[in-house]
């Protein structure tokens, strides 16, 4: 798992073998998210717009948008509203503005009831207005302002002399007096036109007209995040930090999977390897205590980094396996004496392959099956024993585990003439051929521990 590519596949073995630990995670995020959602208050927004008439650059109404959350502004908000024990710094953390398309200005509010979210954004827009018309007004050249009047009375004189000039022309009878009063017509509209324009360009008689267009909507639900969106993201937060513990517990786990480092850290050669029939409690932990109790009721118990079962072809296979590992034992055993089948405790699969090695060898050779903790590995004494074999299974186990499970053997003057890898396989059901066997009741069994009980 360490080395290899995170699939669909695997993130399939932990919602189906963690799915208890998951729903009571998803549960408990769930109820964190709403706990959450207790604490903060709820929430309304609503926008109000300005228009701001006349021709603007970017960088303008990015500084209009300022502006309008300025502490200025916000200072006058407050002073209209009166609102108890909201002052100005909070009343700035409520508001927010930013220019959008067609020169204008959207002024959001956020309060704690629709009303006043309504409220605080129509005060922030018309205190914005107000004061953007005085600083206009303020900065207003006054010399500009009364040019602009003397060239507008200037042509009004002008307008008065075109009239009388084209009164004078005569009464259109003839060409020249109609090209005349022609000409004089057009100067008076061009004339006209031009302080039109004037006008128009004038600083002080556009940009100083903005216009609030009309009053923020009364908000209708909250502003995210609500409590059901704290809800699921709880849950959603809980769930993919599960499932992302799962894979990076997994990817750095040091547990030897393949045989070559199985043998390696045991430091003998590989006899062969075994299939028992995979049952519900395949990979289920041993053991009592309230810690084992809880594990199951999580439902950690079970391993979820093994691949399934394989399927077996039938129970002849299965049996050939263990003859085959019987013989080879003849074969490296000196004599006629027993054998110690070392198995890890907490491992459930090498202990029932223990045991049907034991019945298939069938007194020859004769074989006693012992646990040992990986903790703290004590293999018993025995004079008459030929030596030791290992039964593990693959997955497990670490490295150093598997060493400590070697040097208890040769601390007890047993030679570990191999090991044998265990595994699951499906059994069909299908014929009587097919049929797993019942499982080999082992012979006594030499104890686990260094006093020599029985097991």
């Amino acid at each position: 798992m360490s080395d290899d590519t995170i699939r669909l596949a695997t993130i399939g073995r932990i919602l189906r073998r963690r799915r208890r630990l998951l729903t009571i995670l998803v549960v408990v995020g769930a109820l964190v998210g709403h706990g959450t959602s207790l604490l903060l208050p709820p929430r309304y927004t609503t926008s109000a717009s300005v228009l701001l008439p006349g021709a603007w650059e970017e960088r303008e109404l990015r500084t209009q948008a300022e502006v309008a959350t300025s502490s200025v502004v916000i200072d006058r908000v407050a002073s209209a509203l009166h609102w108890t024990g909201v002052g100005t710094t909070e009343l700035k953390e409520r508001v927010t503005a930013k220019a959008s398309e067609g020169n204008i200005i959207e002024i959001s509010g956020t309060a704690d009831t629709p009303e006043r979210a309504q409220q605080l954004s129509d005060q922030v827009a018309e205190q914005f207005v107000a004061f953007a018309a005085r600083i206009v007004g303020d900065n207003a050249d006054p010399e500009a302002a009364a040019r602009l009047e003397t060239l507008r009375q200037t042509v009004a004189q002008t307008g008065r002399r075109i009239t009388e000039l084209s009164e004078a022309a005569g009464s259109g009878r003839s060409v020249e007096s109609v090209q005349t009063r022609t000409e004089l017509e057009g100067l008076r509209t061009a004339l006209q036109e031009s302080i039109e324009k004037l006008g128009q360009a004038d600083p002080t008689s556009s940009k100083a007209h903005m216009v609030v267009m009309g009053p923020a909507a009364r908000p209708t639900g909250e502003a995210p995040p609500t409590r059901i969106q704290l809800v699921s993201a709880g849950a959603l937060l809980f769930f993919l930090v599960t499932v992302a513990g799962h894979l990076t517990a997994a990817r750095r786990s040091r547990r030897l999977r393949t045989e070559g480092e199985i043998t390696g850290a045991l430091g003998v050669a590989l006899l062969g390897s075994v299939d028992v029939p995979a049952g519900r409690d395949a990979h289920r932990a041993e053991g009592r205590g309230p810690r084992v109790w809880f594990r199951r009721l999580l439902g950690t118990d079970v391993r979820w980094d093994v691949p399934p079962p394989r399927t077996s072809g039938d129970e002849a296979g299965r049996r050939t396996r263990h003859r085959r590992v019987c013989a080879r034992l003849r074969d490296r055993l000196p004599a006629a004496r027993p054998l110690l089948v070392v198995v890890p405790d907490g491992d459930p699969i090498a202990r029932r392959a223990a045991g049907e090695l034991v019945a298939e060898a069938g007194g020859d050779p004769v074989l006693r099956v012992v646990g040992v903790s990986v903790s703290e590995p004590m293999v018993p004494d025995h004079d008459d024993a030929s030596g030791a074999l290992v039964v593990v299974s693959a997955g497990n186990w670490t490295a150093g585990e598997l060493a400590g499970i070697a040097e208890a053997c040769a601390d007890a003057g047993h030679e570990v003439v191999g090991a044998v890898l265990a595994g699951t396989v499906r059994i069909r059901t299908k014929g009587s051929a097919d049929r797993p066997r019942e499982a080999a009741t082992p012979v006594p069994a030499v104890a686990a521990d260094a006093t020599g009980g029985s097991a």
